[in-house]
């Protein structure tokens, strides 16, 4: 490789680092990466995005392409998985957005559940960079926690739905309800869940579910995803019944909003698992605290509990434990997710409803290699 061609591809590795929202490493391992995914040209094109946004007229303006070759090269660049374009609500102009690492390209490069050699060695790279995180958070740890807790949330937590209904209805935000979120949605894609898909691409396959679609994208995201044939249209019903089964399997259900700010619009719902997830599994990797923002806490009827354990081996964020034969909750590392209350066979555990709070909790030291 060429001083000119080393320089391209650190050049972009480090713009798509910049457009990302988690800190990562520019390694040869990210390189590496990168080049299994775009080509050394589009990885020279990706240089015009100093932000990670740009109209179609700012993309024209930092180009020498003409228009049938700027075409080419952003379509390719979408049904590559690399940038997103969807219209402006208010103009109608056509934005670009350049996907960083995590979240991003590690999601678009696994939703649609390919499995060939290419595939299998991107797994293997995006697992290699997971440990290059860690050993950078882990070395630098009272730092990096502290300079996390300026970083917003990436998700927010929606409660197994069955486990609200005792709350009264006019605390209930229509949004709070994984439903009312599908309902709000005519265009809704089914993908493939990108880290289960990932697991399985590494021969670690998931210990909770069998199932491997059951991730949904919403509104302009789903309009890209069955565009760009990362995902296939559903409807309201079938997202429903998709979800239904999510909860009485146990998994995490997670809501992911418009530029990160829960005022705005949902754009994706994840039906997540500790043994698969990559949120949870940053964290209990060590690598990122686990950041969300939730409504619910979890609460144990001591006269009702009778220590079976069942919350114990369930809970996500591993928040509760026994004392005196009494499940017992730790409520700064609870999500407020349901599972536990959803699945407890005694029905000991509710939902109390909190004002909208965020969770905070900094990932475990873990000794480095």
């Amino acid at each position: 490789m060429t001083l000119e061609s080393e320089k391209i591809w650190y050049k972009a590795a480090r713009t798509i680092v910049k457009a990302g929202q988690m800190p990562v490493p520019i390694s040869e391992t990210l390189i590496e990466l990168l080049k299994l995914i775009m080509s050394e040209e589009q990885a020279d094109f990706l240089q015009i995005f100093k932000k990670p946004s740009l109209s179609i007229e700012q993309i024209k303006e930092k180009t020498n392409l003409d228009k049938k070759a700027l075409i080419e090269m952003l379509n390719d660049l979408m049904d590559n998985g690399i940038v997103v374009g969807t219209r402006s609500r208010s103009t109608g102009t056509m934005v670009y957005r350049l996907l960083g690492p995590f979240p991003g390209m590690f999601e678009y490069t696994n939703l649609r559940g390919e499995t060939d050699e290419r595939h299998k060695k991107i797994a293997k790279l995006f697992e290699q960079l997971v440990v290059e995180m860690r050993e950078g958070t882990q070395n630098n740890y009272e730092t990096f926690v502290k300079q996390s807790e300026n970083f917003p949330p990436i998700v927010r937590i929606v409660p197994v739905e069955e486990e609200i209904n005792n709350v009264p209805v006019e605390k209930i935000l229509p949004n709070e309800e994984v439903s009312k979120i599908v309902d709000k949605f005519d265009d809704i894609a089914l993908a493939h869940c990108y880290c289960r898909h990932s697991r399985d691409l590494l021969g670690k396959p998931c210990k909770v579910t069998n199932e491997r679609k059951n991730c949904f994208l919403l509104g302009k995201s789903a309009q890209f995803a069955i565009e760009h044939k990362f995902g296939n249209k559903v409807s309201k019903e079938e997202a429903k019944a998709i979800i239904s089964k999510a909860s009485d399997e146990g998994l995490v259900h997670k809501a992911f909003h418009i530029h990160l700010k829960t005022e705005l619009d949902e754009e994706a719902i994840c039906n997540c698992c500790s043994c698969c997830c990559g949120i949870f599994q940053l964290y209990s990797n060590g690598v990122m605290p686990y950041h969300c923002f939730t409504n619910y806490l979890a609460e144990v009827m001591d006269d009702t509990c009778v220590g079976c354990g069942t919350c114990i081996d369930l809970c996500p964020m591993n928040t509760i434990e026994l004392n005196d034969s009494t499940a017992k909750v730790d409520d700064s590392k609870c999500i407020g997710c349901g599972v536990c209350a959803h699945h407890c066979p005694e029905q000991a555990i509710i939902l109390k409803r909190v004002e909208n709070r965020e969770v905070f909790v900094p990932p475990p030291r873990i000794k480095t290699m």
